[in-house]
């Protein structure tokens, strides 16, 4: 998914949920960071979002826009309906939200995670789709290790997750420095 993809998934969902801010908490949130990211974090074909003021709108999204929709037949990209939970996040996450206007529907925003944010979640899932996409954003210099460790301190984790969390983020860094 490109920027005006996601920029257009932004919009409809918008339109869907009757809600002017949508929040991007998924990979393709990276997009808010870097509009030209590497392609490597590009490859899903949809974004997980919810609108931020009525994050119950989402299973409207998913309906109207999601997987197996008109929308996703017509463009091949689709939005994906989660909700605030979703994501495991560090504390003041919202505060540091991303914002993405939408020029071709005005007033409209996208919120997206700061990648450091958005890394630990993906750390914290630990599927290998998430595992695979964290090693990228090290390995493009995009995450910084220190950030990492900062915001994984600041996850409610039990110790074991959080012990297997700075394990892989230290076995990232260690293949970055290659």
């Amino acid at each position: 998914m490109t920027r005006p993809e996601l920029e257009h998934v932004i919009g409809a969902a918008a339109r869907v949920a009757d809600d002017f801010e949508i929040v991007v908490i998924g990979g393709q949130a990276i997009l808010g960071t870097l509009r030209d990211a590497p392609a490597s974090l590009l490859v899903s074909l949809d974004a997980d979002v919810y609108p931020r003021n009525e994050p119950a709108r989402a299973e409207d999204i998913d309906g109207a826009i999601g997987e197996g929709s008109k929308f996703h037949e017509t463009f091949g990209y689709y939005a994906q309906g989660v909700g605030p939970t979703t994501a495991t996040l560090p504390a003041g996450w919202v505060s540091r939200l991303i914002a993405i206007e939408v020029p071709s529907k005005p007033g409209v925003v996208g919120r997206c995670l700061d990648v450091h944010d958005l890394a630990i979640s993906k750390y914290v899932a630990g599927r290998e789709k998430d595992l695979s996409y964290t090693r990228e954003l090290a390995f493009h210099r995009i995450t910084e290790h220190r950030l990492l460790k900062e915001r994984l301190a600041a996850t409610k984790l039990s110790p074991e997750l959080a012990k297997i969390v700075a394990a892989r983020i230290e076995r990232d860094f260690r293949r970055g420095r290659r």
